[in-house]
């Protein structure tokens, strides 16, 4: 059920959702990622701030951040799709299995605690920092994706994985593309074609499992907060300032530099857990 609505909360949540999708934005652009992997951490800090209590704060972060990038890689498939990029061969065989993680991630999250969820973010944070550190683009595994069963159950964990971190999963599944020979403007094309497959279903699944919770802060519906209305359009404005500021750096340090935020996120969530 929708929560209710206190005035003084309403007013200070919106402010941060502010504040939060304006950073969000800026950090997106200038580190070239999607908005979930920068949205978690500030909005678990906002949400954090005006009160809401940490057995819910987590799942609220994460569906709220599904409900932001929805419409962000819906956009970004659509670009990719008009250009021709989007490899659909992949697309079919991935899409299935990431359907079935997201379903997966949703009941897992449902049953989970806020303590696990942050281990979830802890770990896999962590490990993407170290592929941002020292991974490359270059690299190869084989020239061809792997036979069934193992594309398809990388696909089942990609799609698990990141409805439990709230992302959409490019993360995770450019560098398995790349590895396996495909290029890497391919690769994000194609994973912006996956990208829906997560967010949208992960988000319908955080509304429904969190419909009735207590404890929810004002304008939720289930775990997903309307300030996500919020957030994307000021994160759409903010973004350009960040790319901006990012033809200015070299593409290594942007690495570099996003692979110490991830760090420092996984670090933050650890000290909450110790």
């Amino acid at each position: 059920m929708l929560a209710a609505v206190s005035g003084d909360n309403l007013a200070g949540l919106l402010i941060l959702l502010a504040a939060a999708g304006l950073l969000g934005g800026f950090l997106s652009g200038l580190l070239g990622i999607g908005g979930g992997g920068v949205l978690v951490p500030v909005l678990y800090e906002a949400y954090g701030a005006i009160g809401v209590p940490e057995d819910v704060r987590m799942h609220v972060t994460l569906g709220t951040t599904l409900g932001v990038i929805a419409p962000t890689v819906l956009r970004s498939f659509a670009a990719f799709r008009a250009r021709g990029t989007v490899d659909f061969d992949v697309v079919r065989r991935m899409g299935p299995w990431i359907f079935l993680g997201v379903t997966a991630g949703v009941l897992i999250a449902d049953h989970a605690s806020s303590v696990a969820l942050r281990w979830v973010w802890v770990v896999f944070g962590t490990a993407l920092a170290i592929k941002m550190a020292l991974g490359r683009d270059d690299w190869r595994i084989a020239d061809k994706l792997p036979r069934p069963p193992w594309l398809e159950g990388a696909a089942f964990g990609i799609g698990t994985i990141s409805t439990l971190m709230g992302i959409g999963g490019a993360s995770f599944t450019v560098p398995l593309l790349t590895l396996f020979g495909r290029p890497i403007l391919r690769a994000v094309a194609t994973a912006t074609g996956l990208g829906p497959i997560i967010a949208i279903p992960g988000l319908i699944g955080y509304v429904i499992s969190g419909w009735g919770e207590p404890g929810l802060p004002p304008l939720s519906l289930g775990y997903v907060n309307a300030g996500a209305l919020l957030i994307a359009p000021l994160g759409v404005f903010a973004a350009p300032y960040g790319v901006k500021m990012a033809h200015s750096i070299p593409k290594r340090a942007l690495e570099l530099a996003f692979a110490a935020f991830l760090a420092c996120v996984a670090l933050r969530f650890l000290l909450t857990l110790i």
